[in-house]
């Protein structure tokens, strides 16, 4: 039989899973508090925008640059992890940075720990907002992460889609592989799986989480625990409505229609409008053409004699 436990262990034990915990806590920051991804205002034309190398907006360098990793503004040389030295100075401005990060472009000060881990762990390294397909570089503010599907959100689009991210792309709660009712949802493919379907030969659950769609590899939720909701067409046969024996189609879809666009009292007002404005305009023609046939008839038995147009000059005329 297997030992038990004193309490001396047990607290060993359970300080080591909260050590283990406040590390792993310590090394994923919340994207919004990132210092790569921190809110900054240009000093020479005072828009607040992402913090950055250069001015979105004017191209300009900032007084006080903050680094992209661990967010100082001045170095205070309290350790020899400084790539370039700088013994009893302290160093803020351009003399504090080392790089500029390619994927954040942000600067990155000069401390060994800093250069040598921001790259490989910048949290923006493929940030693209996943409804405007624009990246780090393509716009002026700042990355967010969506609360349900974890993907990336510019500043534009953030509560936008976060308001209709919940929706499914199916018009029922059933499984997408079978009939059933689907228990768990994923928030990537918006589509319900049940709890046979789940099961991935590909990827596998971890102990004491969701199981991952079987899709894509994302975490899953219960569909009960989230406000989900089916997707809702707005045009097609699904407007048309119920005829007496209760069924719908396209040809109820085509009445209503037909009923809206001509029942409609404005659009014979319109029609009438036209129609009287098209005989206006050939009464006008008719007339028009009378009067010139009047006038012409009553000029041809004219005579003005000789005239200038007819070729007759004073100097022609011959003395009596």
């Amino acid at each position: 039989m297997p030992k038990k436990k004193t309490g001396a262990r047990k607290k060993a034990e359970s300080r080591r899973e909260r050590e283990k915990q406040l590390r792993a806590s310590r090394s994923t920051i919340d994207l919004a508090k990132h210092p790569c991804n921190a809110s900054m205002e240009c000093d020479k034309c005072q828009r607040r925008q992402k913090n950055r190398a250069f001015c979105y907006f004017c191209n300009s360098v900032q007084k006080l640059p903050i680094c992209a990793q661990c967010g100082k503004t001045k170095c205070m040389m309290k350790s020899s992890d400084c790539v370039i030295k700088h013994a009893g100075v302290y160093s803020t401005g351009l003399a504090m940075v080392g790089a500029i990060c390619d994927f954040c472009e942000a600067w990155v000060c000069h401390g060994r720990k800093c250069l040598s881990t921001h790259a490989c762990a910048c949290p923006l390294t493929d940030a693209e907002c996943v409804e405007c397909e624009r990246g780090v570089w393509d716009h002026g503010g700042r990355i967010f992460s969506c609360s349900f599907c974890h993907n990336f959100l510019c500043e534009d689009d953030q509560f936008e889609h976060q308001a209709s991210c919940q929706v499914l792309e199916a018009e029922t709660f059933k499984c997408v592989s079978c009939n059933r009712l689907g228990q768990h949802s994923c928030l990537r493919c918006k589509a319900c799986f049940c709890d046979d379907h789940t099961r991935s030969k590909v990827f596998k659950q971890e102990k004491g989480k969701q199981p991952p769609c079987p899709k894509c590899g994302h975490e899953t939720q219960e569909t009960k625990d989230l406000s989900m909701s089916t997707r809702s067409l707005k045009f097609g046969r699904q407007t048309g409505g119920e005829e007496g024996d209760g069924a719908s189609g396209y040809d109820a879809y085509w009445k209503n229609l037909s009923s809206d666009k001509y029942g409609d009292s404005s659009y014979h007002d319109e029609e009438e409008d036209e129609d009287e404005a098209e005989d206006d305009e050939d009464e006008d023609d008719e007339v028009g053409k009378d009067s010139d046939a009047e006038s012409s008839d009553l000029f041809t038995n004219l005579n003005l004699g000789r005239t200038y147009a007819s070729g007759y000059a004073h100097y022609e005329e011959q003395d009596n």
